[in-house]
């Protein structure tokens, strides 16, 4: 019997070699991905720099298409619903990494600009795998938190409040939304002018969901006008081609790695490898991928509680695992280099890798840090 044929964009990580018992795979450059190359294929596992849209698809025999990743913006799903195509996304896998990425931004504001986090509103638009586990470290930092999402609000209620809110009230407003068009909640330029006015003056607006969320000229303009007080930027419109004037105006800007820790992208390729095997009855509908990479980093992290605040701790601990500034680093020295960063991240993993030593700190610490995901061993009074 003839082996089903997998065309896999070659930027998926752990991946190579796992399917090749069961089917014919080509490993290709995602943007590379074209009708002639699926012409002849039976699935696509892809990111989200494969267009899988009817002119893509259009002729091909492809039967199932799984992408890595959350979201499915880049998946024609009502040509696929209607042509007999499945598919399917990694709802979830990148969740714990956007945490992190957003953890890092508050830690970097403690380090460099003495924020005083439970202080601070943060307003939280789109609670869903991600924005769920945002609206939770808000609350574990002591910050007062704004939640809008207004599908989730309608469906199961909830402690929501409008959009105007958020952006007029928030110290920080951090979007978590997917990428849609139409339907009753377009996210497609959600952050406009109109929003951008209404944000508090010194407020900071930070987008890892799409680059087209918020409306770029919009926000550059803002920026420039300091009706907005700051942007952390990981999604860009247009990108790759990304607005270097815009860049220069971020506080910190990232090549869309907000997601890109080692533990979410495993997850996203066992999810993916997961669905393909059930759909075509593989033997690898349990298969999980081991011996994650080491950070360069030290796992083990010791930190002395004397003398420093809960937010300093918090700052040294989770810059620890991930360095945010050294990513805003390498895309600054060379924005055309936007795809080759995302491509060649380097290895970083999630807070759940470390184990955290601290010493001389509360139990009510302790309890923080346990919470934030990190592994705990607390040495008190030594």
């Amino acid at each position: 019997m003839k082996k089903p044929l997998i065309i896999i964009d070659n930027k998926i990580p752990f991946i190579k070699g796992v399917l090749e018992s069961v089917a014919e795979v080509n490993y290709v450059e995602g943007s590379q991905i074209d009708s002639s190359i699926v012409r002849n294929a039976d699935a696509i596992i892809t990111r989200t720099r494969t267009k899988c849209n009817a002119a893509l698809l259009e002729g091909s025999s492809v039967r199932f298409i799984a992408t890595a990743t959350i979201g499915t913006d880049h998946i024609d799903t009502h040509y696929c619903d209607t042509h007999g195509i499945a598919w399917t996304n990694a709802a979830g896998c990148n969740s714990g990494s956007v945490y992190q990425y957003i953890a890092a931004v508050f830690a970097w504001m403690v380090r460099h600009q003495g924020a005083e986090l439970e202080k601070l509103t943060l307003g939280v638009v789109g609670c869903g795998h991600v924005g769920s586990k945002i609206v939770r470290l808000g609350k574990l930092l002591g910050m007062n938190v704004l939640a809008n999402d207004p599908p989730l609000q309608r469906t199961v209620g909830g402690d929501f409040v409008a959009l105007d809110e958020v952006v007029s009230k928030a110290d920080i407003v951090t979007l978590h939304t997917p990428l849609t068009r139409d339907g009753n909640d377009p996210t497609f330029h959600l952050i406009s002018k109109h929003e951008l006015e209404k944000m508090k003056p010194g407020a900071l607006l930070i987008n890892s969901s799409r680059g087209e969320v918020v409306d770029g000229d919009a926000l550059l303009e803002a920026l420039k006008t300091n009706k907005t007080g700051g942007a952390v930027l990981d999604v860009w419109e247009h990108e790759p081609a990304i607005s270097s004037e815009l860049l220069a105006k971020t506080m910190l800007a990232t090549p869309h790695i907000a997601g890109y820790s080692a533990d979410g992208k495993a997850i996203g390729t066992m999810m993916s490898i997961q669905s393909v095997s059930r759909f075509f009855n593989f033997p690898l509908q349990e298969w999980r991928p081991d011996g994650l990479p080491s950070p360069v980093q030290s796992t083990d992290i010791e930190l002395d509680a004397n003398n420093k605040s809960v937010n300093q701790l918090f700052a040294d601990a989770v810059l620890h695992t991930y360095p945010i500034e050294e990513d805003d680093r390498r895309l600054r020295a060379n924005t055309q280099q936007f795809e080759e960063l995302r491509g060649n991240y380097p290895v970083r993993r999630e807070f759940p890798a470390y184990s955290l030593h601290l010493l001389n700190a509360s139990a009510e610490t302790e309890q923080l840090f346990q919470k934030l995901g990190f592994n705990l061993s607390l040495y008190i009074n030594k």
